[in-house]
């Protein structure tokens, strides 16, 4: 289990507040369409220390007003309406530094093969174990 992190904020508090409040942390923008991986994926990131802004949808992450402060984003490949590849896709032209760790509970050897071609700095089959996604997340954040 991962330390909560000692920051005077609270963990949840942070990840729904303004983004303002995280400039000294990475920030770290998650999309899944299901409601209750995005909570416990905020949760999990902010124990370990990161800034996290949860996004339901892919449209949601592409209206938001400040996409430039995301470091490392976590996208699902599947999600109802635009899909993940979809939107790496629309994001990556303006965001390229930005790494992406692509999630997916329906994993095969197609999906894998697309990831790579997209540029996937890691992918997991959900499940994941919590260390292996903020691996993930250290070592694309260590590249970057």
């Amino acid at each position: 289990m991962v330390a909560p992190s000692s920051s005077r904020h609270d963990p949840r508090d942070l990840a729904k507040g303004p983004v303002e409040e995280a400039h000294d942390r990475p920030l770290v923008g998650v999309v899944d369409d299901d409601a209750s991986i995005l909570r416990a994926v905020r949760r999990l990131l902010a124990s370990a220390g990161f800034a996290v802004k949860t996004f339901i949808s892919g449209e949601e992450l592409l209206a938001f007003e400040h996409p430039e402060r995301i470091d490392c984003l976590v996208l699902d490949v599947h999600l109802s309406g635009l899909s993940g590849f979809d939107l790496q896709d629309r994001f990556a032209p303006s965001h390229p530094s930005v790494p992406v760790i692509f999630i997916t509970a329906y994993d095969d050897e197609a999906t894998q093969e697309r990831a790579r071609r997209a540029g996937a700095a890691h992918y997991l089959r959900k499940p994941f174990d919590d260390h292996a996604l903020i691996g993930a997340i250290r070592t694309s954040l260590d590249r970057g």
